[in-house]
């Protein structure tokens, strides 16, 4: 309409499709969304299976202009148009939909990441119509869109993105990326998604997936925004998306204030945060335990040790992580007033002799029990106890890392 009101259609007479029934349908199927070429944004928005199932599509129909624009444009409309900065496209990219052309010869369907071959140039032959678009109704571990503009509303976009992604063990099994306003028409990502698959998400990959979609692209400067600009915002659009997917699916990649929950020591916090992806848990626990036993110092240690309430004691240290530490040595909590006395007179005893707090492993065990092993370790040469009590804090450790694991494979 904007392109007919300003003269530049050769056509003057135009046919009204509006209301035909065949194009107004959306058919919920098992396996896909069918989306009449006649449907509105404002049923889009409001659908309820495609909000739940293509929240990047309910999304951006309603980024498509004023809410006049979107109870009349519709979704057919906006694809044949042509926009390179159309809004419903790069979520369409990304869900790999397809797209059904009706005229007297029959139907065809294709997919629509092969629709727009040129600048506000179709596959659609001379008397063919969209008919229909077909979204499969696919489970993602991550759905990402966002656009790019002046301003927050009824805006075309300098850029926008989406993507969707499928992780199975660490490794990027699935992704599609579409985006505007970076070529002559919406455009797939494909050597992006190829430097992606079959990848674990990591800064390296990140990094390779930055410079394979640069390369890829090709944004002109317009009235809008310049290329430079286009190239830069795309590039940290994807970012994004990966940094997202990466905190969303790995329980396994932890944060240093995560891992400060599990021993308070910072130099052990900060090395394993700062790894990459791991593929398994083994693979964590395993990496957890080289950085206690190579990269970390005396000093690393005592900095665990301290944070402890000593063994006995009903209250435990301000230290917040110690919620855990008193749970872990309940049993020895609940114990005669003797034994008590003797914890309270063994922990004087061992910090005088070693210089630093008692660390054992007390889960499920009994006061006369770790009293009994408070004895037997007194014995001990520092050097000898300051190992013993290095392997004693890296079993809480391992055994509060395997609490946290299974509470995120419940949630």
């Amino acid at each position: 309409m904007v392109q007919f009101a300003a003269g530049r259609l050769a056509a003057r007479r135009l046919v009204n499709i509006n209301g035909l029934p065949d194009l107004m349908q959306v058919t919920v199927a098992a396996d896909e969304i069918i989306i009449g070429a006649g449907v509105n944004y404002t049923t889009i928005r409001n659908h309820v299976e495609i909000s739940r199932d293509l929240p990047l599509l309910a999304r951006a129909a309603s980024w498509t202009g004023a809410i006049a624009n979107q109870n009349r444009g519709t979704l057919g409309g906006n694809l044949v148009n042509g926009s390179p900065a159309a809004d419903s496209p790069p979520a369409l990219l990304a869900y790999a939909a397809e797209v059904s052309l009706v005229s007297v010869r029959g139907t065809r369907r294709i997919p629509y990441a092969d629709f727009h071959t040129a600048y506000k140039v179709t596959a659609l032959a001379p008397d063919e119509l969209v008919l229909a678009v077909h979204v499969p109704r696919t489970t993602y571990t991550h759905q990402y869109i966002r656009k790019v503009g002046p301003r927050n509303a009824q805006a075309i976009s300098k850029v926008a993105l989406a993507a969707v992604a499928n992780i199975t063990d660490g490794i990027v099994t699935e992704v599609r990326i579409g985006l505007a306003s970076v070529s002559h028409s919406p455009f797939r990502c494909r050597n992006t998604e190829a430097a992606l698959l079959d990848q674990a998400v990591s800064a390296a990959t990140i990094a390779e997936a930055r410079a394979a979609l640069l390369a890829e692209i090709a944004p002109l400067d317009d009235i809008r925004s310049t290329a430079r600009y286009r190239n830069h915002v795309s590039a940290n659009l994807l970012e994004e998306f990966l940094n997202e997917l990466l905190l969303k699916t790995e329980p396994d990649r932890l944060t240093e204030a995560q891992l400060l929950d599990f021993c308070a020591s910072h130099r052990w916090a900060r090395e394993v945060s700062a790894l990459a992806l791991f593929p398994d848990h083994e693979a964590l626990f395993a990496a957890a335990e080289s950085v206690w036993f190579n990269l970390c110092s005396e000093a690393d240690w005592l900095e665990a040790f301290a944070a402890h309430p000593r063994i006995g004691e009903k209250k435990a240290s301000t230290n917040a992580y110690l919620a855990s530490s008193e749970t872990e040595q309940s049993a020895a909590q609940q114990t005669l007033e003797p034994v008590a006395e003797a914890l309270l007179k063994g922990n004087r005893a061992y910090e005088e002799k070693f210089g630093f707090r008692y660390i054992v492993f007390a889960s499920g065990r009994t006061a006369p029990e770790l009293l009994a092993v408070l004895e037997e370790r007194l014995s001990h040469t520092r050097k000898e106890e300051l190992l013993e009590a290095a392997h004693q804090q890296h079993r809480i450790t391992s055994l509060r890392m395997t609490k946290w694991l299974e509470a995120q494979t419940k949630a």
